[in-house]
């Protein structure tokens, strides 16, 4: 239960929102003489109380959709019903955008992905209903009197996250709000009370009748939050990630008894943090892609652990095996097709700097592995970087000395050519007038061929690209027809 606030502490708190959010007044004396009631709700209220300046503006009242609309008809510059379904209207008067909820309650039936919506009676039930007690608070208007029935303040205080009523009701009437927690407990830095965290386990299996587009962009937020590793850790911890990323769950493989290799699980959630560090050095930030690849490098593990003699344990191929595994996963959740590809081609590019060992980088292994980066490069260095968690802090620092002189090379090469845009000296079109070829499956082979050749030598020139064309089709049995005789000069005519 709350601790209730004295008249002394109320008054404070009406200062404090009618300082920090005094452009909800005007709508609130425009809700009360119409007879309506209007409070500032949720989210606008726990900033505030945080110490922030809310981003948006959440309102609630006993008018009904129709009403509001009738209510702001000539006030508003503009609205729009999109969410009217949900009780919802939109409004915006100037540069303020507001959004105005009825009173209400949600519940999902047993196999139902649509909420029932009833309207509800009052303020308190309405707040009742809410996900979390620190987004159970309001500020009646016009004149900001705090109402907290649920103790949102003291939760606020204690950094913890409770429900207002049970949370087996809570994660009923919305199962989503199981991510919700989670999300929550990252962005905030909160811990998650233990009736909560018991019934995130116990209820996992409802978060099946959510969308997988509802679920995606709950995921999302939480892996745009500032530790998404905390998060997902309580994902893991509660079994709700055997729901909707059972990939990672998988991850805590058990540990040979050597200790011959890292706690996979726990390195993948460090390199998740590490990967946010590292982001504003390259310009990025809050960068779901690379964020997501970071979760996801190491998920082709333990389809890949082999156990090899003296306690040895190898994973061959992981990230290609793992490449697959994350598709699959973000595809299934619907994930932008972009993203999907993006993490994808990370994963499977994550050891390809390991591959060239701590050595000097020759040109043609600097253009390789710029051209198979493409655009993703910047995000490659975060994800590389990131990946080398190795407690040997000799070890930790060659490998930094390399990276550093890997991106020098990419840096001075590039000053000599056109690295982010390498492509054969000789076009398709050269192709087939050199070699006397239709358009078809030979013409890519060929350009395969002289791609290659240009990663490997960099920049020959036109005429030694095309000897080099001409030694290869004969390999492979072509016959070029004959070259076109050179031009006589009339030079001393």
């Amino acid at each position: 239960m709350a601790v209730p606030m004295s008249n002394e502490q109320r008054r404070a708190a009406a200062v404090l929102l009618r300082e920090r959010v005094p452009e909800v007044a005007d709508i609130g004396r425009l809700f009360a003489k119409h007879g309506y009631e209007l409070a500032l709700v949720g989210g606008p209220v726990r900033d505030v109380f945080r110490g922030e300046q809310p981003s948006d503006l959440d309102l609630t009242t006993d008018a009904t959709p129709e009403q509001v609309l009738a209510v702001v008809d000539g006030w508003a510059d503009s609205t729009w019903t999109i969410g009217i379904a949900f009780g919802t209207v939109g409004l915006r008067k100037g540069s303020l955008v507001f959004e105005i909820t009825t009173y209400r309650s949600e519940r999902y039936l047993a196999t139902s992905r649509k909420p029932d919506v009833r309207y509800g009676r009052s303020l308190e039930e309405d707040l009742s209903r809410r996900d979390f007690t620190i987004n159970a608070m309001a500020a009646r208007l016009p004149g900001y009197g705090l109402v907290d029935p649920f103790g949102g303040l003291d939760a606020l205080r204690e950094k913890v996250l409770r429900t207002p009523g049970r949370p087996q009701d809570s994660f009923g009437d919305d199962p989503l709000r199981i991510l919700r927690a989670a999300r929550f407990a990252a962005k905030l830095g909160f811990t998650l009370a233990a009736d909560v965290r018991a019934a995130m386990t116990e209820q996992a299996s409802r978060l099946g009748i959510v969308s997988a587009e509802r679920i995606t962009g709950e995921l999302t937020k939480l892996m745009l939050t500032p530790d998404p590793a905390l998060g997902i850790d309580i994902l893991v911890q509660t079994d709700v990630a055997d729901q909707v990323l059972p990939e990672v769950a998988l991850l805590r493989m058990e540990a040979d008894e050597h200790h011959r290799h890292k706690d996979v699980y726990q390195h993948s959630l460090t390199v998740l943090r590490q990967a946010i560090e590292l982001e504003p050095r390259y310009g990025l930030q809050a960068d779901l892609t690379v964020r997501l690849a970071a979760l996801l490098h190491d998920i082709g593990k333990p389809r890949t652990r082999e156990l090899l003699p003296g306690g040895r344990v190898a994973f061959h191929h992981h990230e290609v095996v793992g490449a697959k595994l994350a598709r699959r996963r973000l595809t299934a959740l619907r994930f932008p097709n972009g993203v999907v590809q993006d993490v994808s081609t990370l994963v499977e590019l994550h050891l390809r700097f390991h591959g060239y060992g701590e050595g000097e980088w020759t040109d043609s292994a600097v253009r390789r592995y710029v051209r198979d980066a493409g655009p993703l490069l910047t995000r490659l260095h975060v994800l590389t970087r990131a990946d080398c968690t190795t407690r040997n802090q000799a070890r930790a620092r060659r490998l930094a000395r390399a990276y550093d002189a890997l991106e020098q090379r990419i840096a001075e090469l590039s000053e000599q050519e056109e690295l982010a845009r390498i492509r054969p000296e000789l076009d398709g079109d050269d192709i087939m007038r050199i070699l006397g070829i239709p358009p078809g499956p030979l013409v890519g082979k060929a350009r395969d061929f002289l791609l290659e050749l240009r990663i490997t030598r960099g920049l020959i020139g036109r005429d030694q690209a095309t000897q080099e064309l001409l030694g290869w089709a004969a390999v492979e049995g072509i016959t070029p027809p004959p070259a076109d005789p050179e031009p006589e000069s009339d030079e001393g005519d």
